[in-house]
């Protein structure tokens, strides 16, 4: 089915963030193309003609080739990407296991690298610029005592600095390349954490929620000028000392 109206593909799309961007990127009226691991399986989104799963690691090359392929001879484009799949692995330092940090840049990075090196020679083929955002987070720029988290920031650090390089490198293809750095969110990730203790982490003193970051998604996909931004909404985390 070709559709006429715009595609958004949402990775790491099962729950939380990424299910509350589908659901959104659907109630504005864009088809979209979510991915997890076993998407499929669960019941998390009711089936539409404006909606289609697709499982897979996001870190798997051949699972980035099917997203595209799917988004392309399903709906006839891509013009929004969100890199939501992420994952967080708090340990000191020296804790750290091989195994840690292959899985950390297999989710992190080179579930980026894939899915955007491929959407964005779609959104080339196209002619018609688009919309790429990437999920960061603040702890990537502001470190918290206590909050131990250096190998996953490598991963999430990265992330910044490629979607500045990716901004100025496509622009003049009119393709904009923007990420969101939420501080603590509070997502299943976090249910069985004290309320004190997450409020402690911002200045604002208050606890980031899912609603929050789908409008910081929403504002850089459809701010026309904006593009190498690195959007924070961490309650002012990034700012420093509180």
């Amino acid at each position: 089915m070709q559709n006429q109206t715009k595609t958004a593909v949402v990775t790491g799309a099962s729950t939380g963030i990424g299910a509350a961007l589908v659901k959104g990127f659907l109630e504005r009226g864009y088809s979209v193309v979510a991915n997890a691991r076993n998407l499929t399986k669960s019941d998390k989104f009711a089936r539409s003609e404006r909606l289609t799963l697709v499982d897979g690691d996001i870190g798997d090359a051949a699972t980035a080739a099917q997203i595209v392929e799917t988004a392309t001879s399903t709906f006839g484009s891509i013009d929004l990407l969100v890199n939501n799949a992420g994952i967080f692995i708090a340990k000191s330092f020296t804790s750290y296991t091989p195994e840690d940090f292959r899985a950390l840049a297999s989710t992190n990075l080179q579930g980026f690298i894939f899915i955007t090196q491929l959407a964005i020679k779609q959104m080339l083929a196209e002619k018609s610029g688009g919309s790429i955002v990437t999920i960061t987070a603040s702890l990537a720029q502001h470190p918290i005592a206590g909050v131990n988290g250096s190998v996953a920031m490598i991963t999430k650090g990265g992330l910044e600095s490629i979607t500045r390089h990716l901004a100025m490198e496509y622009a003049k293809d009119q393709i904009r390349v923007n990420a969101v750095a939420p501080g603590v969110v509070d997502t299943p990730l976090h249910a069985n954490d004290p309320k004190d203790f997450l409020k402690s982490q911002s200045p604002m003193g208050t606890i980031v929620e899912i609603s929050d970051i789908v409008d910081a998604v929403f504002y850089l996909t459809e701010a026309r000028h904006v593009t190498g931004e690195i959007l924070h909404v961490d309650g002012g985390a990034h700012i420093g000392k509180w």
